[in-house]
């Protein structure tokens, strides 16, 4: 009989260490709800705005660096504080590692996970088939719709815009949005959106390519190919050159941009083979 995935891990590390990044995730994507609803709720304006621009504390602008240079490729006349916050914002995910936003940020990515959960649990194993770098282009097509439209075409159907903007203001008609990624991730596509389609986190991605901050398989040779890292990680196709050492070199390091550093690898793993680390970590042991 197969081991439920992540079983082993609680076994040997106890609940809370195979579920803490999972939590802390939850807790972040929480609080930057909060903070946002802390004005229109109680009067404390601390984030003011949205994810697409905002205003931290009265003081600090924050900005969606893709919103911005959607802004300017449509030729449309930009306000200083736009672009500093924009380069504020894109400095935090440069050093954070880019798709930090998608797992630790984004309010799309609980619907997603739960997509993916209920697959697993309802036994959905066959999926479709798209390219993940489909995303790329989606990104492209969203980059070159201000120049021909001098419009922000992208952001009246962005799911992570609608979003937010929905659990600050009402979702209205944006639930069926959400429906609609939630049963495409299900019935369709295992992480369809988030890992094949978004052009968010296509950008994100790009921006994180140098990121300090990476997840280290610094112990792979205690590997025992349980494969849980795999069944649970959005972007499995990351992990193999860290852990098997392949196809480059023999560096430990997840260094493919796409990575999320959700650290669902580091939860699950029952051997402890995966930590946080940075991209000047020292190479793991060679397996004996």
């Amino acid at each position: 009989m197969t081991t439920p995935i992540g079983q082993a891990a609680v076994a040997q590390k106890g609940w809370w260490l195979s579920h803490r990044f999972l939590l802390l995730r939850r807790l972040c994507q929480l609080t930057v709800l909060a903070l946002f609803l802390l004005g229109p709720l109680a009067g404390i304006w601390v984030l003011k705005g949205n994810l697409a621009a905002s205003v931290l504390l009265d003081t600090i602008p924050l900005s969606d660096p893709l919103v911005w240079l959607q802004t300017l490729l449509a030729g449309k006349a930009l306000e200083l504080s736009l672009g500093l916050g924009a380069l504020l914002v894109a400095g935090i995910y440069l050093v954070l590692g880019g798709r930090v936003f998608c797992s630790w940020v984004c309010p799309v990515n609980p619907v997603t996970d739960a997509a993916s959960w209920l697959r697993r649990r309802l036994g959905l194993n066959r999926s479709g088939t798209l390219s993940r770098s489909l995303r790329y282009w989606m990104l492209g097509m969203v980059l070159a719709l201000p120049l021909v439209t001098g419009a922000l075409v992208w952001e009246l159907v962005n799911p992570v815009s609608l979003t937010m903007r929905g659990l600050l203001y009402g979702m209205g008609a944006g639930w069926g949005l959400i429906v609609a990624i939630f049963a495409f991730d299900l019935f369709m596509v295992r992480r369809g959106w988030c890992g094949h389609l978004c052009p968010l986190g296509a950008f994100y991605a790009l921006l994180g390519r140098l990121s300090p901050l990476r997840i280290n398989a610094s112990q792979r040779s205690r590997c025992n190919d349980c494969m849980d890292c795999y069944a649970l990680c959005p972007e499995p196709q990351v992990i193999k050159p860290a852990l098997k050492g392949e196809p480059l070199g023999n560096s430990s390091l997840i260094l493919a941009p796409e990575c999320t550093n959700c650290g669902r690898c580091i939860d699950v793993c029952s051997e402890s083979v995966f930590e946080f680390s940075t991209r000047f970590a020292n190479k793991a042991e060679r397996p004996s």
